[in-house]
């Protein structure tokens, strides 16, 4: 005897409605589709499934004992069909911002094989640990400086160098580089820095280690308010660059040395996801990945132990 998945999943629907009008209303049946399955499905199995009455419809005793293997019937056929969906479907990469590192990243990736990938630009506005166990994305970069959730896998992928962006007029304009040290007592105006995301408690780190105030004041009107008022400040600076923040020439692109400060970032990924192009993406990643660069480069000190360590000749 084989057992017909649909004539199964409308005797759950009856059940859990408990009228067969609203079962077919809401699978989109006539009443009369909806009990000729049910009946069906009560002749191949030999017994009443379901009691009718004017009130409506419940499970008899027989009914009740097949209802956890019918809901585990439903449930298989529905991981089976959302499996076979997803190996269908574009690989799901959250990038977390539109011109940060995981985007040249991501396009490394691409043009290397023939993996269909959509990039997703959360700014985090939906916790990713709930969107990678859903399943609404399949990968997201991001700095993870402790333990990340059960379930969730991670990899050090990258070290951005951080830039700083400061207006004609400043002080420090003119120069191509400037080493950290300098930047004691300057004010970086981050009004995007949002109060314990990821990014600020970076931040925060950054400051209480060499001397620079962070101003998180101010909402954030857009790229153009803020490269203006940049531009516009003898003493203001923002991290950040160019790319981020392009059309802008009255504003210069600085880079920062002794040491240079690198973002971490981390590929994340959940251990159940089964989608055939994550296993190729995290290759990538693993086999491009660059260690920390000891005393050249700056990393917060929670996220060492994360990154592998190489010694460099300069003194520390």
């Amino acid at each position: 005897m084989e057992l017909d998945l649909g004539a199964v999943r409308t005797f759950l629907a009856v059940v859990d409605d408990g009228h067969f009008t609203v079962a077919a209303d809401r699978l989109g049946m006539s009443q009369q589709a909806v009990s000729k399955r049910v009946a069906r499905l009560e002749a191949d199995l030999g017994v009443p499934l379901l009691t009718r009455s004017r009130t409506g419809a419940r499970p008899t005793e027989d009914g009740a004992a097949f209802l956890p293997q019918a809901r585990a019937l439903i449930g298989l056929a529905d991981q089976a069909t959302a499996m076979f969906r997803t190996r269908r479907r574009a690989l799901r990469i959250d990038v977390l911002a539109h011109a940060a590192a995981p985007v040249e990243l991501v396009r490394a990736f691409y043009e290397e094989g023939d993996v269909e990938v959509e990039m997703i630009v959360s700014r985090s506005a939906v916790p990713r640990w709930t969107a990678l166990a859903e399943g609404s994305i399949d990968a997201a970069f991001g700095r993870v400086a402790g333990p990340p959730p059960p379930g969730i896998e991670r990899i050090p992928v990258c070290l951005e160098p951080l830039p700083i962006l400061v207006g004609r007029g400043h002080p420090l304009a003119g120069r191509g580089s400037v080493p950290m040290a300098e930047l004691r007592g300057l004010t970086a105006w981050m009004p995007g820095n949002v109060r314990d995301s990821e990014w600020a408690e970076f931040y925060d780190f950054l400051s209480a280690e060499f001397g620079v105030r962070i101003d998180t004041s101010g909402p954030v009107f857009g790229k153009d308010h803020m490269m203006e008022r940049i531009a516009a400040s003898p003493d203001l600076i923002t991290f950040g660059n160019k790319t981020q923040f392009p059309g802008f020439p009255d504003v210069v692109q600085l880079s920062l040395t002794d040491p240079v400060p690198v973002y971490p970032w981390s590929l994340m990924w959940h251990e159940a996801n089964r989608h055939p192009s994550l296993p190729p993406l995290i290759a990538h990643m693993r086999a491009h990945a660059r260690p920390f660069a000891e005393p050249d480069q700056w990393l917060p000190a929670p996220d060492r132990p994360f990154f592998p360590t190489v010694r460099t000749g300069r003194p520390a």
